[in-house]
């Protein structure tokens, strides 16, 4: 499948266009969200216009940070993905409510949030495990950060511009979920091995 550039923000027709195991370079506005930051998103429902980054059509990146700052300007050292199960109860919320076109992370997400994804016509892209320095050179520039002060530097929603930021679109709106297959022939594998012994 051939990779494909995707402008940001994401219209719901870019995201219901995409497809299970398609590699994507994310170009554009890309913000971030942990636990915190999701689990205020669904509590407190803050109206989108209060918030200092539009969240309709973004990507939100399952991501904790490491920013230092160098005469006064703020760099971002590592930008590896968390594992995205930790949002799992507050992701339907926050797809549908601000909607959100693409959830980004590693590990997948499953039941209500998929569901979620389906409805709202967002997907889910898996970004690259263990290279969060490498990932970090693909932010051109640091827009700002939301709830600073209140969560932290980890914790915080940032905004960042990206530029061919390498993903895979691991979960679609049309049922496509590598993750389920994959944990499918895991199994499969599983049970073969011991049935044999």
């Amino acid at each position: 499948m051939e990779t494909m550039k995707l402008s940001l923000p994401m219209t719901e027709g870019d995201a219901r266009s995409l497809r299970a195991g398609q590699y994507v370079l994310l170009n554009g506005l890309v913000v971030t969200g942990r636990d915190k930051v999701h689990k205020y998103l669904a509590g407190s429902a803050p109206p989108p216009e209060t918030i200092p980054f539009r969240l309709e059509g973004a990507v939100l990146y399952h991501c904790g940070p490491v920013i230092r700052e160098e005469n006064g300007v703020l760099q971002v050292v590592s930008a590896g993905p968390t594992t995205s199960f930790r949002m799992q109860m507050y992701e339907p919320f926050v797809i549908e409510h601000y909607k959100i076109r693409a959830v980004m992370g590693k590990g997948g997400m499953k039941g209500p949030t998929v569901e979620a994804m389906r409805r709202s016509g967002c997907v889910y892209l898996n970004a690259i495990g263990g290279a969060g320095a490498l990932l970090a050179e693909r932010i051109k520039t640091v827009k700002g950060a939301w709830m600073l002060e209140e969560f932290g530097r980890a914790e915080a929603m940032w905004a960042f511009v990206v530029e061919d930021f390498p993903a895979v679109v691991t979960i679609d709106t049309v049922g496509g979920n590598i993750h389920e297959e994959v944990e499918i022939h895991s199994k499969e594998a599983l049970r073969k091995i011991t049935a044999s012994h």
